[in-house]
């Protein structure tokens, strides 16, 4: 029994997701898209990637770039970002790592969280950030 439980938890560590490299590739392009918009100034673009939920909350363009630039300054002008871990949480639902250096050249996390909308497109749904204790060059 502890060899099947160990087991099995190693093979969810090893293999957390089971979505499919195209499904993954689609949904970092969402937030590759949104990054590279965010550092072209291009905000009417960045905020097309948002999911519905967040454009309930930031009904405008003007609300959406507030909360932005507000809270989220190394991602809205980052200097390089590459991808971590992901996690599939369900068929239509996935969180993504992001690692950002910002503008002030320190490392963050940025946790990203994405929903596959009707129309087969992956918009994110929401995103968290901490600062790292490194410092990139």
């Amino acid at each position: 029994m502890r060899r099947t439980s160990a087991l099995f938890v190693f093979l969810l560590v090893a293999f957390p997701a089971l979505a499919g490299d195209a499904e993954i590739k689609a949904a970092q392009d969402s937030i590759s898209g949104q990054l590279h918009a965010f550092r072209s100034g291009d905000d009417a673009q960045a905020y097309g990637y948002a999911a519905p939920n967040v454009k309930r909350i930031f009904p405008t363009l003007d609300t959406f770039m507030n909360m932005v630039t507000g809270a989220y300054k190394p991602v809205h002008r980052p200097q390089s970002f590459s991808f971590g871990k992901f996690q599939e949480m369900s068929p239509t639902a996935i969180i993504q790592q992001v690692i950002i250096v910002g503008a002030d050249g320190k490392d963050y996390e940025a946790v990203y969280t994405l929903e596959l909308q009707p129309d087969g497109v992956w918009r994110i749904t929401g995103v968290s950030l901490r600062a790292s204790n490194s410092l990139s060059t």
